[in-house]
Protein backbone atom coordinates (compact mmCIF):
# COMPACT_ATOMS: atom_id res chain seq x y z
CA UNK A 1 0.00 0.00 0.00
CA UNK A 2 1.60 3.41 -1.00
CA UNK A 3 1.50 5.94 1.37
CA UNK A 4 0.92 9.88 1.21
CA UNK A 5 3.68 12.63 0.47
CA UNK A 6 4.40 14.34 4.26
CA UNK A 7 2.28 17.38 4.27
CA UNK A 8 4.75 20.82 4.78
CA UNK A 9 3.94 22.52 8.47
CA UNK A 10 3.97 26.40 8.10
CA UNK A 11 6.39 28.69 7.18
CA UNK A 12 8.97 29.84 9.61
CA UNK A 13 8.45 33.63 11.14
CA UNK A 14 10.78 35.48 8.74
CA UNK A 15 10.81 38.23 11.29
CA UNK A 16 12.55 36.15 14.17
CA UNK A 17 14.72 34.61 11.99
CA UNK A 18 18.12 34.89 12.45
CA UNK A 19 20.79 32.98 11.05
CA UNK A 20 20.67 31.23 7.76
CA UNK A 21 18.13 31.87 5.31
CA UNK A 22 14.73 29.36 6.46
CA UNK A 23 14.59 26.04 5.03
CA UNK A 24 12.26 25.50 2.19
CA UNK A 25 9.15 23.42 2.14
CA UNK A 26 11.24 20.37 0.60
CA UNK A 27 14.01 20.83 2.73
CA UNK A 28 12.07 20.66 6.27
CA UNK A 29 11.58 17.22 5.21
CA UNK A 30 15.32 16.59 4.26
CA UNK A 31 17.38 15.33 7.30
CA UNK A 32 20.67 15.44 5.85
CA UNK A 33 20.01 19.09 4.86
CA UNK A 34 19.09 19.73 8.66
CA UNK A 35 22.60 18.16 9.75
CA UNK A 36 24.06 21.15 7.73
CA UNK A 37 21.90 24.20 8.68
CA UNK A 38 20.82 23.33 12.16
CA UNK A 39 23.01 23.73 15.57
CA UNK A 40 24.20 20.51 17.12
CA UNK A 41 21.62 20.65 20.27
CA UNK A 42 18.95 21.14 17.58
CA UNK A 43 19.66 18.40 15.65
CA UNK A 44 19.48 16.37 18.33
CA UNK A 45 16.07 17.21 19.77
CA UNK A 46 15.17 16.93 15.87
CA UNK A 47 16.44 13.19 16.08
CA UNK A 48 14.24 12.23 19.07
CA UNK A 49 10.81 13.73 17.73
CA UNK A 50 11.94 11.78 14.66
CA UNK A 51 12.53 8.55 16.50
CA UNK A 52 9.16 9.21 19.09
CA UNK A 53 6.97 10.08 16.18
CA UNK A 54 8.16 7.21 14.22
CA UNK A 55 7.81 4.99 17.39
CA UNK A 56 4.57 5.62 18.14
CA UNK A 57 3.15 5.99 14.95
CA UNK A 58 4.31 2.37 14.44
CA UNK A 59 2.71 1.15 17.78
CA UNK A 60 -0.86 2.87 16.54
CA UNK A 61 -0.36 0.80 13.38
CA UNK A 62 0.57 -2.03 15.30
CA UNK A 63 -2.55 -1.76 17.77
CA UNK A 64 -4.98 -1.16 14.77
CA UNK A 65 -4.46 -4.16 12.89
CA UNK A 66 -4.43 -6.12 16.60
CA UNK A 67 -7.84 -4.70 17.53
CA UNK A 68 -8.57 -5.01 13.94
CA UNK A 69 -7.54 -8.70 13.62
CA UNK A 70 -8.98 -9.87 16.11
CA UNK A 71 -12.30 -8.56 15.38
CA UNK A 72 -11.85 -10.51 11.81
CA UNK A 73 -10.83 -13.43 13.65
CA UNK A 74 -14.23 -13.57 15.69
CA UNK A 75 -16.48 -12.70 12.75
CA UNK A 76 -14.75 -15.91 10.81
CA UNK A 77 -15.21 -17.83 13.96
CA UNK A 78 -11.44 -18.15 14.28
CA UNK A 79 -8.95 -18.39 16.99
CA UNK A 80 -6.34 -15.33 16.67
CA UNK A 81 -3.80 -17.58 16.60
CA UNK A 82 -5.41 -19.40 13.27
CA UNK A 83 -6.20 -15.82 12.08
CA UNK A 84 -2.51 -15.05 11.83
CA UNK A 85 -1.95 -17.71 9.48
CA UNK A 86 -3.19 -16.58 6.42
CA UNK A 87 -3.92 -20.08 4.70
CA UNK A 88 -6.08 -20.46 8.19
CA UNK A 89 -7.35 -17.23 7.49
CA UNK A 90 -8.83 -18.48 4.04
CA UNK A 91 -9.93 -21.49 4.70
CA UNK A 92 -12.24 -19.83 6.95
CA UNK A 93 -13.82 -17.59 4.64
CA UNK A 94 -13.89 -20.29 2.00
CA UNK A 95 -16.06 -22.10 4.45
CA UNK A 96 -18.23 -18.79 5.24
CA UNK A 97 -18.34 -17.65 1.64
CA UNK A 98 -18.66 -20.44 -0.92
CA UNK A 99 -21.87 -21.64 -0.23
CA UNK A 100 -23.69 -18.63 -0.52
CA UNK A 101 -21.64 -17.93 -3.86
CA UNK A 102 -22.41 -21.29 -5.11
CA UNK A 103 -25.67 -20.65 -5.28
CA UNK A 104 -25.64 -17.21 -6.81
CA UNK A 105 -24.10 -19.12 -9.75
CA UNK A 106 -26.32 -22.05 -9.53
CA UNK A 107 -29.06 -19.41 -10.71
CA UNK A 108 -27.19 -17.74 -13.01
CA UNK A 109 -25.92 -20.74 -14.27
CA UNK A 110 -22.38 -20.51 -14.49
CA UNK A 111 -19.88 -23.01 -13.73
CA UNK A 112 -17.85 -22.86 -10.49
CA UNK A 113 -14.83 -22.54 -11.01
CA UNK A 114 -15.35 -20.40 -14.35
CA UNK A 115 -12.51 -17.66 -15.37
CA UNK A 116 -13.24 -14.22 -14.19
CA UNK A 117 -12.74 -10.45 -15.40
CA UNK A 118 -12.45 -7.25 -13.15
CA UNK A 119 -13.41 -3.63 -14.21
CA UNK A 120 -12.76 -0.73 -11.88
CA UNK A 121 -14.41 2.97 -12.28
CA UNK A 122 -12.36 5.73 -10.10
CA UNK A 123 -14.91 8.30 -10.76
CA UNK A 124 -17.78 6.23 -10.30
CA UNK A 125 -16.11 3.97 -7.50
CA UNK A 126 -17.04 0.76 -9.12
CA UNK A 127 -15.65 -2.57 -9.12
CA UNK A 128 -17.15 -5.21 -11.30
CA UNK A 129 -16.63 -8.85 -11.17
CA UNK A 130 -17.25 -10.40 -14.74
CA UNK A 131 -17.77 -14.20 -14.99
CA UNK A 132 -17.49 -16.29 -18.41
CA UNK A 133 -20.34 -18.15 -19.62
CA UNK A 134 -20.27 -20.25 -22.64
CA UNK A 135 -17.70 -17.65 -25.18
CA UNK A 136 -18.15 -14.38 -23.50
CA UNK A 137 -18.36 -12.37 -19.87
CA UNK A 138 -21.46 -11.76 -17.64
CA UNK A 139 -21.35 -9.35 -14.88
CA UNK A 140 -21.92 -11.42 -11.83
CA UNK A 141 -21.81 -8.31 -9.23
CA UNK A 142 -20.74 -4.46 -9.23
CA UNK A 143 -19.14 -3.56 -6.16
CA UNK A 144 -18.83 -0.33 -4.61
CA UNK A 145 -15.10 0.86 -3.60
CA UNK A 146 -15.34 1.81 -0.18
CA UNK A 147 -11.74 3.39 0.36
CA UNK A 148 -10.12 5.30 -2.77
CA UNK A 149 -7.86 8.15 -3.13
CA UNK A 150 -6.21 10.53 -5.32
CA UNK A 151 -7.83 12.10 -8.35
CA UNK A 152 -8.54 11.12 -11.95
CA UNK A 153 -5.24 10.57 -14.16
CA UNK A 154 -2.68 7.72 -14.00
CA UNK A 155 -0.08 6.96 -11.02
CA UNK A 156 2.98 8.26 -11.61
CA UNK A 157 5.14 7.82 -9.29
CA UNK A 158 5.61 6.12 -5.27
CA UNK A 159 3.88 8.16 -2.72
CA UNK A 160 1.67 10.18 -4.78
CA UNK A 161 -1.65 8.08 -3.49
CA UNK A 162 -3.20 7.92 -6.99
CA UNK A 163 -4.93 4.80 -7.80
CA UNK A 164 -3.58 3.40 -11.40
CA UNK A 165 -5.18 3.10 -15.05
CA UNK A 166 -4.70 1.18 -17.69
CA UNK A 167 -4.21 -3.09 -18.10
CA UNK A 168 -3.16 -5.08 -15.51
CA UNK A 169 -3.74 -8.84 -14.45
CA UNK A 170 -2.90 -11.03 -11.21
CA UNK A 171 -1.49 -14.31 -11.21
CA UNK A 172 -1.70 -16.81 -8.14
CA UNK A 173 1.62 -15.56 -6.76
CA UNK A 174 0.13 -12.46 -6.68
CA UNK A 175 -2.61 -13.15 -4.01
CA UNK A 176 -2.26 -12.84 -0.39
CA UNK A 177 -3.82 -14.33 2.08
CA UNK A 178 -1.47 -12.98 4.35
CA UNK A 179 -2.82 -9.16 4.68
CA UNK A 180 -3.03 -6.71 7.33
CA UNK A 181 -6.26 -5.56 5.41
CA UNK A 182 -8.05 -9.28 5.92
CA UNK A 183 -7.02 -10.20 2.16
CA UNK A 184 -5.70 -8.86 -0.81
CA UNK A 185 -4.58 -9.39 -4.08
CA UNK A 186 -1.32 -7.07 -5.95
CA UNK A 187 -2.65 -5.77 -9.51
CA UNK A 188 0.53 -5.49 -10.79
CA UNK A 189 1.64 -2.31 -11.06
CA UNK A 190 4.08 -0.95 -12.74
CA UNK A 191 2.64 -2.85 -15.64
CA UNK A 192 5.14 -2.69 -18.76
CA UNK A 193 3.79 0.51 -19.86
CA UNK A 194 4.00 1.92 -16.63
CA UNK A 195 7.55 1.06 -16.88
CA UNK A 196 8.15 2.80 -20.34
CA UNK A 197 7.62 5.88 -18.84
CA UNK A 198 9.47 5.69 -15.15
CA UNK A 199 6.01 5.28 -13.04
CA UNK A 200 7.05 4.36 -9.58
CA UNK A 201 5.68 2.21 -7.07
CA UNK A 202 4.19 -1.14 -6.03
CA UNK A 203 2.50 -3.17 -3.61
CA UNK A 204 -0.79 -1.57 -5.32
CA UNK A 205 -3.57 -3.94 -3.53
CA UNK A 206 -7.32 -4.41 -4.00
CA UNK A 207 -7.71 -5.57 0.05
CA UNK A 208 -10.31 -5.58 2.55
CA UNK A 209 -11.21 -2.54 5.06
CA UNK A 210 -12.52 0.50 4.24
CA UNK A 211 -9.99 2.81 4.03
CA UNK A 212 -6.72 2.80 1.64
CA UNK A 213 -4.51 5.21 0.13
CA UNK A 214 -3.62 4.22 -3.30
CA UNK A 215 -5.40 0.85 -3.41
CA UNK A 216 -8.59 -0.18 -3.46
CA UNK A 217 -10.76 -0.79 -0.06
CA UNK A 218 -13.83 -3.28 -0.91
CA UNK A 219 -14.57 -3.75 2.93
CA UNK A 220 -13.60 -7.14 4.65
CA UNK A 221 -17.03 -8.83 3.66
CA UNK A 222 -16.62 -8.02 -0.31
CA UNK A 223 -12.77 -8.82 -0.58
CA UNK A 224 -13.93 -12.02 0.73
CA UNK A 225 -16.13 -12.98 -1.77
CA UNK A 226 -13.86 -11.48 -4.69
CA UNK A 227 -10.87 -13.38 -3.53
CA UNK A 228 -12.92 -16.80 -3.02
CA UNK A 229 -14.17 -16.67 -7.08
CA UNK A 230 -10.48 -15.60 -8.05
CA UNK A 231 -9.24 -18.89 -5.82
CA UNK A 232 -11.76 -20.96 -7.64
CA UNK A 233 -10.93 -19.56 -11.06
CA UNK A 234 -7.26 -20.22 -10.67
CA UNK A 235 -8.45 -24.17 -9.57
CA UNK A 236 -10.75 -24.68 -12.44
CA UNK A 237 -7.59 -23.83 -14.82
CA UNK A 238 -7.25 -20.19 -15.22
CA UNK A 239 -3.98 -18.94 -15.63
CA UNK A 240 -4.56 -14.91 -14.37
CA UNK A 241 -7.20 -12.87 -14.67
CA UNK A 242 -7.25 -9.42 -16.02
CA UNK A 243 -8.11 -6.22 -13.87
CA UNK A 244 -8.97 -3.02 -16.26
CA UNK A 245 -8.58 0.28 -14.36
CA UNK A 246 -10.41 3.38 -15.93
CA UNK A 247 -10.95 7.04 -14.73
CA UNK A 248 -14.67 7.08 -15.42
CA UNK A 249 -17.17 4.86 -17.37
CA UNK A 250 -15.79 6.01 -21.00
CA UNK A 251 -19.19 6.77 -22.98
CA UNK A 252 -18.93 9.37 -25.47
CA UNK A 253 -20.11 11.77 -23.71
CA UNK A 254 -18.15 11.20 -20.96
CA UNK A 255 -14.84 12.08 -22.96
CA UNK A 256 -16.27 14.60 -24.59
CA UNK A 257 -16.94 16.09 -21.25
CA UNK A 258 -13.21 15.61 -19.89
CA UNK A 259 -11.88 16.46 -23.57
CA UNK A 260 -9.93 19.09 -21.74
CA UNK A 261 -7.90 16.83 -18.98
CA UNK A 262 -4.42 17.13 -19.61
CA UNK A 263 -5.14 13.26 -19.58
CA UNK A 264 -7.35 13.12 -22.17
CA UNK A 265 -4.72 11.86 -24.93
CA UNK A 266 -4.10 9.33 -22.54
CA UNK A 267 -7.16 8.12 -21.88
CA UNK A 268 -8.65 8.22 -26.12
CA UNK A 269 -5.90 4.73 -25.79
CA UNK A 270 -7.45 3.53 -22.61
CA UNK A 271 -10.94 4.20 -24.28
CA UNK A 272 -9.94 1.37 -27.31
CA UNK A 273 -9.30 -1.43 -24.98
CA UNK A 274 -12.85 -0.30 -22.91
CA UNK A 275 -14.60 -0.37 -26.35
CA UNK A 276 -13.41 -3.57 -27.38
CA UNK A 277 -14.69 -5.07 -24.35
CA UNK A 278 -17.65 -2.80 -24.46
CA UNK A 279 -18.34 -4.67 -28.08
CA UNK A 280 -17.73 -7.72 -27.67
CA UNK A 281 -17.82 -8.66 -23.89
CA UNK A 282 -14.48 -10.39 -24.31
CA UNK A 283 -11.24 -8.12 -22.51
CA UNK A 284 -8.71 -7.39 -25.07
CA UNK A 285 -5.19 -8.98 -25.22
CA UNK A 286 -3.34 -5.97 -24.25
CA UNK A 287 0.77 -5.24 -25.35
CA UNK A 288 2.73 -2.38 -25.32
CA UNK A 289 4.86 -1.06 -29.09
CA UNK A 290 6.37 1.74 -29.24
CA UNK A 291 5.54 3.23 -25.97
CA UNK A 292 1.52 2.93 -26.72
CA UNK A 293 -0.71 0.21 -25.92
CA UNK A 294 -1.91 -2.43 -28.68
CA UNK A 295 -5.35 -3.82 -28.16
CA UNK A 296 -6.00 -7.66 -30.39
CA UNK A 297 -10.06 -9.15 -29.80
CA UNK A 298 -9.26 -12.70 -28.30
CA UNK A 299 -10.24 -15.52 -30.83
Amino acid sequence: MTHPAVKSGAPPNRSKFSGPKPFTTHQRFDFRLGKAFLPDHARRELGKKTLLFLGLSAFVTALFVFITNRKNAQNLDNSGKDYQDGEKRFVAVKKKVTPHLKKLFQERELPWGSPIFIRAFKKERHLELWVKKRESFVLLKSYFIAGASGELGPKLHQGDGQIPEGFYFVTPHQMNPQSNFHLSFNIGYPNQYDRTYDRTGDFIMVHGSNVSVGCMAMTNNKIEAIYTLADAAFAGGQKFFRIHIFPFKMSKAAMQQNFGNRWHPFWRKLKIGYQIFEDTKLPPNVTVKNKAYQFENQD
